[in-house]
């Protein structure tokens, strides 16, 4: 008898477009043992009626907004949502194992969004995937559809730019989490006939979708940071924060990684 735990990470691993086979072969579980949980896995059975709060007949705010913004940052940048059997859905969202306390704090908020559903990770190659399963990830994340993120439009609900303008800085931090960074950037010119170097903080954010990155520019400006566009070959696929004045209000709120 395997635990939920153990059934829970072989099927984020099929999630992943893993084969029976493989997964099979990796976690030394049987593949009829894994097809069957793909249907009959306990927790989704026992939280069916969890609530959720987009699919009430009057829909109703969500409990924790903050720790939303933060999570639709992640699953924005990085995250991904896909359809399994019975209409239940798996949430992933890929964290570089770089960074452990982002790792944790991606697990804190999608436990947060589902405190029903358990959330697990699975590793792979220098990330981990933070992985749930929920009927309810379309509804929390109506961007979810086929293809690419940047192939098709991504706008927000009006109930998501609420929240979000309500908590700009918690969506600013998880969209850095995820497609952004703070690096020390230099340069260097001529003083008195000498040249000297000069190393200053600098923030980037990148993203295919022109869509995302006006969501991240237009949040920027609400809380007043200056940004510019900066072009990688001929696609404005980044966006940098590199004023003094703005660098240290990202500084106080969002930070590096860790």
């Amino acid at each position: 008898m395997y635990d939920v735990k153990t059934r829970e990470r072989a099927l984020a691993l099929v999630s992943q477009g893993r084969s029976l086979n493989s997964v099979s072969k990796q976690t030394g579980i049987s593949r009829a043992a894994i097809r069957s949980w793909q249907t009959r896995l306990e927790p989704l059975d026992r939280n069916r009626g969890a609530p959720c709060p987009r699919c009430a007949d009057v829909p109703t705010a969500i409990e924790n907004p903050s720790s939303y913004a933060y999570l639709l940052g992640l699953y924005l940048g990085d995250g991904c949502i896909s359809a399994a059997k019975r209409g239940v859905y798996s949430l992933r969202i890929a964290c570089a194992d770089a960074w452990p306390g982002l790792i944790d704090a991606c697990a804190e908020a999608m436990s947060i969004a589902r405190p029903h559903n358990k959330v697990c990770r699975v590793a792979s190659v220098g990330c981990q995937y933070v992985t749930s399963f929920s009927k309810h990830w379309p509804c929390l994340f109506p961007q979810h559809g086929p293809g690419k993120k940047h192939d098709r439009r991504i706008a927000l609900e009006p109930w998501q730019q609420e929240i979000v303008d309500a908590h700009p800085w918690e969506f600013i931090r998880g969209l850095i989490h995820s497609d952004g960074c703070r690096i020390i950037n230099w340069a260097t010119r001529m003083v008195r006939g000498e040249r000297k170097r000069y190393e200053y903080p600098r923030y980037f954010f990148t993203n295919k979708s022109d869509d995302i990155r006006k969501l991240f520019s237009d949040a920027l400006t609400a809380v007043g940071v200056e940004w510019t566009t900066l072009a990688r070959g001929s696609k404005p696929l980044n966006i940098s924060v590199a004023r003094r004045a703005s660098v240290a209000l990202m500084d106080a709120h969002v930070g590096p990684k860790y």
